[in-house]
C-alpha cells in the first residue's frame, strides 16, 4: 500500500530516536518552565539556578527510581518467560488452528492480546514469536497466508497492555500512598489527606468499564481481522524474513563439577516454588484489604520471577534467557530518569497547578475523560512508555480530576487507554517484533491502523457509556 511507505517515511523524518525525543522535551519544558513557572526571584540567574534544582530533584527522586526498576523488571522477566518451553509448546499446539490468513490473524490477534493483557513484555514477545512460528509454519505446509498482516496481529498485546495487570499506572496507584507522595509539592496538604491511600485493581483493571472494554476487543478485533483476513492478498513470509534472528526455545548443555547445579532442571524448579510459597504467605497473610489490593508491581514481579525460573527449570537456561531479554530494558533505563526530571521541573515550577487550571477551565465532568484520553493519545507518540507518560502526566490527571470531582480510577483508565492506543502508531515498540519477524514497519502499518481505528471506536464508546 503506497500510503503506508508514505506514512512510514514521514514517521522517520519527524521522530527521532526515543532518548533524542526525551532529551528534546527536556530542552523543551526547561524553556516552558523558565517562561511560565512561579518563582519567589523573578531574577533570570535565580530562575536558572531553580529550575536546574528542580531538574535534578526529579532525576533522582528515590521513588520513582524505584519505580523505574520495576518496570524494567516487568518487561525484562516477561521477556524471559516468553522464552520458556511450556509457552513454546502453547505456540505450537496454536499453529494447528492456522488454516489461512483469516484463521491465523484472528487466532494471533486474540492469543497475543491475552497475553498482553497479563504482561507486556511477555505479550510483546510472545506475539512476536508466534506471528513467526505462523509463517515458518504456513511455509512448511504451503498454506497461503498474508506475513504482514500476521505481523500486526503479533503487536496487538501492545493495545491492550495498560489496560491489563501490568498497566504502569494501575500497578503504581494500587501502591500504599504512591499517589500523595506524588503529589507533594503540588496540592497542599489537606487535599494530599484526602486523596485515597491507593487505587486497587477492582476499580481500575477489574472494573466493569474495563472488563467491557477488554472483552470487546477480544471479540470485535478478533472478528475483524479475520474478515481482513479474507480480503487480502496472499505475501507469505520470504527468504529475508528467515534472516532475522529467530527467538528459539533454550536448551542447557551438558556440565560437570558444580556447574550441574546450574544445569539441574530442578534448581530452578525449587527456587520458584520456594518464591511462590513467599509470594503466597504474603498474599494471604498480609495486611492487605483484599486479594486485589496485593497486585502491586513488587508482587506482580516477584510472582513472574517465580513462574519464569520454575518454567525454565535450570538457573542455566533462565540466565540465557535473562541474557537475552536484557537489552530491551536499556531504553527505560535511561530514559526514565529524564522524564522524572520534566516532572521534577513542572512540579516544582508550579506549571502542573497552570496546566490542570486550562484543563479545568475548558472540561466538565462528562467531558475531562475524553480529553484525557486524547492527549494522554497525544503525548504517547512523543513518550512512548507508559511509566514516562504516568511521571509526566499524571500529577495532572489527579489534580484537574479532584477539582472538577471526577472518578480518578475513571480519569486514570483513560490517559491508559490512550497510552496504549497509538501504540499502534508509534513504531518504537514493535522493534523487538519486527527484528524477530524479519518484516519492516511499512509492511505492518496498513494492520496496525486497522487496530488504532477498533481501540478508537471501542475506548470512546466506553469512556461515553460508563
Amino acid at each position: 500500500m503506497k500510503y503506508s511507505n508514505k506514512y512510514s517515511d514521514w514517521f522517520a523524518r519527524i521522530l527521532p530516536s526515543p532518548f533524542a525525543i526525551a532529551v528534546l522535551l527536556t530542552v523543551f519544558t526547561w524553556f516552558l518552565t523558565f517562561c511560565f513557572g512561579q518563582f519567589d526571584d523573578s531574577g533570570i540567574l535565580s530562575r536558572v539556578v531553580q529550575i536546574s534544582s528542580y531538574w535534578e530533584l526529579g532525576v533522582w527522586d528515590n521513588s520513582l527510581l524505584v519505580f523505574a526498576v520495576q518496570m524494567m523488571l516487568m518487561l525484562v522477566l516477561g521477556h524471559t518467560l516468553a522464552l520458556t518451553p511450556q509457552i513454546q509448546k502453547l505456540i505450537v499446539s496454536s499453529l494447528k488452528y492456522c488454516k489461512n490468513s483469516a484463521s491465523s490473524a484472528a487466532i494471533v490477534v486474540f492469543l497475543t492480546m491475552v497475553v498482553g493483557f497479563f504482561n507486556w513484555g511477555l505479550g510483546l514477545i510472545f506475539g512476536a514469536i508466534l506471528a513467526r512460528s505462523v509463517g515458518e509454519y504456513a511455509l512448511r505446509n504451503n498454506i497461503p497466508l498474508n506475513y504482514p498482516l500476521i505481523g500486526a496481529a503479533g503487536y496487538s498485546g501492545l493495545l491492550v497492555w495498560h489496560g491489563g495487570f501490568s498497566g504502569s499506572s494501575l500497578t503504581k496507584i494500587a501502591e500504599q500512598g504512591h499517589m500523595k507522595n506524588m503529589m507533594v509539592g503540588i496540592l497542599p496538604e489537606n487535599e494530599i489527606a484526602g486523596l485515597p491511600d491507593f487505587i486497587d485493581f477492582s476499580q481500575t483493571v477489574f472494573s466493569p468499564m474495563n472488563i467491557v472494554v477488554s472483552l470487546a476487543c477480544l471479540i470485535v478485533i478478533p472478528l475483524v481481522f479475520y474478515r481482513v483476513g479474507l480480503a487480502v492478498k496472499n505475501r507469505p513470509l520470504l527468504e529475508r524474513n528467515l534472516n532475522s534472528e529467530a527467538e528459539n526455545g533454550l536448551r542447557a548443555e551438558d556440565h560437570g563439577g558444580a556447574e550441574k547445579l546450574d544445569h539441574s532442571l530442578w534448581m530452578g524448579r525449587l527456587f520458584g516454588a520456594i518464591l511462590f510459597f513467599v509470594l503466597g504467605v504474603k498474599i494471604f497473610y498480609g495486611k492487605g484489604d483484599s486479594l486485589l489490593s496485593e497486585f502491586t508491581p513488587n508482587n506482580i514481579n516477584l510472582t513472574l520471577l517465580a513462574v519464569a525460573l520454575f518454567f525454565h527449570g535450570s538457573f542455566h537456561s533462565f540466565l540465557q534467557a535473562l541474557e537475552k531479554a536484557i537489552g530491551g530494558v536499556s531504553g527505560i533505563l535511561i530514559q526514565f530518569p529524564l522524564y522524572f526530571g520534566i516532572m521534577g521541573m513542572m512540579r516544582g515550577s508550579g506549571l502542573v497547578l497552570l496546566f490542570s487550571e486550562n484543563i479545568v477551565a475548558i472540561s466538565n465532568s462528562n467531558t475531562y475523560p475524553i480529553f484525557t484520553f486524547i492527549s494522554a493519545a497525544v503525548v504517547n507518540l512523543f513518550v512512548p512508555s507508559g511509566g514516562g507518560q504516568w511521571a509526566i502526566q499524571g500529577p495532572i490527571i489527579i489534580q484537574s480530576a479532584t477539582e472538577l470531582g471526577v472518578s480518578l480510577p475513571k480519569s486514570i483508565m483513560a490517559m491508559a487507554y490512550g497510552d496504549q492506543l497509538t501504540n499502534m502508531l508509534q513504531p518504537f515498540w514493535a522493534l523487538p517484533l519486527l527484528g524477530i519477524t524479519g518484516l519492516k514497519a511499512k509492511e505492518i502499518i496498513p494492520y496496525t491502523f486497522i487496530l488504532f481505528l477498533l481501540g478508537s471506536v471501542i475506548f470512546i464508546t466506553a469512556l461515553v457509556i460508563f
